[in-house]
């Protein structure tokens, strides 16, 4: 059964379509450099060959983390974490918008992004993350406090991630200030904002709610053990 929308295989959709460029994999299983996301992608058939390809492709007794919902946990593989998540799109109502002040991150500001990833936890978060798309950051006296990016791009859309605020900065609508200012640059190519939390992080779902983001889907976010040997079947 294939997706039916780009974002019921968001990862895959992905690495097929505007992050091809970054793909690594064959054409049933796909992945970022590791430095990049440790994200992967089995086509969203998910039959024998997919598993095969990503047992070759991410090599024996290795963690595999899907975005993509995990119908059936394939012979030989183990599973070793699953979690609900819920994926949200924008709607008309979210007011996006940019804002003076925030700063485009890149390469020099790596150390500062994986430091305050390290101290908030949004999530899976790399050295070259930011090559996904566009990093804003909000700066006080000279230190990174905050930040939002772009992650994830099916045709069409592109994900919003890596929202995060240091815990003495948090309060002041930051985290806002951001994400209006992340979704303008989407909107300004046409395309639609969407993004991914955990199910449990009600005060993320809150705000994005208010901001203007609506549930579109509950996701399955499953990590699997790769089998030990070459056979994976």
């Amino acid at each position: 059964m294939m997706a039916s929308h780009p974002l019921d295989a968001a990862a895959w959709s992905s690495l097929t379509g505007p992050h091809a460029h970054f793909a690594e994999g064959t054409g049933h299983a796909l992945r970022y450099p590791a430095d990049v996301s440790p994200i992967l992608a089995v086509a969203p058939e998910q039959d024998i060959r997919a598993w095969t390809e990503l047992h070759a492709l991410i090599g024996p007794n290795a963690l595999a983390l899907l975005s993509s919902d995990l119908r059936e946990v394939p012979d030989g593989w183990k599973l070793e974490f699953q979690g609900d998540g819920v994926q949200f799109v924008a709607t008309d109502a979210l007011a996006s918008r940019p804002a003076d002040g925030l700063v485009t991150l890149g390469a020099a500001d790596v150390p500062e992004m994986l430091d305050l990833v390290a101290r908030t936890q949004p999530g899976p978060f790399e050295a070259r993350t930011y090559q996904l798309g566009t990093y804003l950051g909000v700066r006080r006296e000279g230190r990174l406090v905050a930040m939002a990016g772009e992650r994830l791009h099916p045709p069409g859309w592109t994900e919003i991630s890596a929202v995060c605020t240091d815990p003495a900065y948090r309060g002041q609508g930051l985290a806002t200030t951001l994400v209006r200012a992340v979704a303008h640059g989407i909107r300004q190519r046409g395309e639609t904002p969407f993004l991914h939390t955990s199910a449990e992080n009600t005060i993320a779902i809150r705000l994005y709610r208010h901001l203007g983001f609506e549930l579109r889907r509950k996701v399955l976010f499953s990590a699997l053990r790769s089998p030990s040997s070459g056979d994976n079947s």
